[in-house]
């Protein structure tokens, strides 16, 4: 399967917004609060999660908004699906739209809930075979391929389900959707209108995320 338009092979190495760069300590039992419209808000074990029924095993690419993407990459995890059917009866979700991903580092991100529901959009826990590490995401991070990285939550401890659309850590530099097959780099312009942009400021994001990392 070729690449999403505006796109270009690259090494998939760990990269993000730079102010989020700082990798956090993971608690020895890491926890998720789940919120929002709900009628039962609760905190559950990560360990909960990932270990509910329906693993599967997803070979898919990481498309960056700044046009690079690692394609095959080999995840494994829960389907959000299932979670959120799982949640769905714990919770009591009701009259939600949209779904918020918060990380421990304090990003956060929000997917429409009909994309976070649909194939291919797990809560991760392993890559290429080995457990997530405070590089890649551990305890578990969003993989929602169909849409750019900036909508794949590292780290992921909050979940809370929304009425409306947040533009969470992007701001505006997001998109309420951020499909990569559309090209939905961000709301204002077309995203054709961002590769040339996003292209130039790239070593410069690259450089200040790597020595935000060194600091963490």
């Amino acid at each position: 399967m070729g690449l999403p338009p505006g796109q270009r092979v690259a090494e998939h190495v760990p990269f993000g917004h730079p102010e989020f760069a700082v990798r956090p300590e993971v608690p020895d039992r890491p926890a998720v609060t789940v919120t929002g419209l709900v009628r039962r808000p609760t905190q559950l074990a990560a360990a909960e999660l990932a270990g509910l029924a329906g693993r599967v095993e997803l070979r898919a690419g990481l498309h960056c908004v700044t046009t690079w993407s690692a394609p095959d990459l080999h995840w494994s995890g829960v389907p959000f699906a299932a979670a959120h059917a799982f949640l769905a009866e714990r919770v009591g979700v009701r009259g939600a739209r949209w779904v918020t991903f918060g990380g421990l580092d304090g990003y956060r991100a929000t997917l429409a809930l009909e994309d976070a529901l649909a194939p291919g959009v797990l809560l991760a826990d392993r890559l290429a075979g080995a457990p997530l590490d405070r590089d890649t995401g551990a305890p578990m991070r969003l993989v929602a391929p169909a849409h750019y990285g900036y909508k794949n939550v590292k780290h992921v401890c909050l979940i809370e389900y929304r009425r409306d659309y947040d533009a969470g850590s992007a701001r505006w530099r997001g998109h309420p959707r951020g499909r990569v097959a559309r090209e939905e780099r961000s709301r204002f312009l077309p995203g054709r209108m961002w590769r040339p942009v996003w292209r130039a400021l790239l070593p410069r994001a690259r450089a200040a995320y790597e020595a935000g990392r060194s600091r963490g």
